[in-house]
């Protein structure tokens, strides 16, 4: 999985759109092997991004869980130290 793409689903406060977004933007970039569409490709790999984000609010909002909501701050200081771990 791309590591740009993260996880969305329970947290309080919800995700925002342009979280959803930014997670669609990545996964349509990651799958067309492009990080900005030529001008010919462009219109299509925009409606590409918007599709995904508009089914990915719906999928956020139909699951359910009995798993308490995560914190962002604690999941932010989390990926911190992974990127520390990794980088050092």
């Amino acid at each position: 999985m791309c590591r740009n793409i993260r996880v969305l689903h329970n947290f309080d406060p919800p995700a925002t759109s342009e979280e959803i977004h930014s997670a669609a933007l990545q996964y349509v970039r990651k799958v067309s092997g492009m990080n900005k569409p030529s001008l010919a490709n462009e219109a299509a790999f925009d409606n590409a991004a918007h599709e995904i984000a508009h089914l990915t609010q719906h999928l956020l909002d139909e699951l359910v869980t009995t798993a308490a909501p995560k914190d962002r701050e604690v999941e932010a200081e989390r990926r911190r130290a992974r990127a520390v771990a990794r980088f050092g």
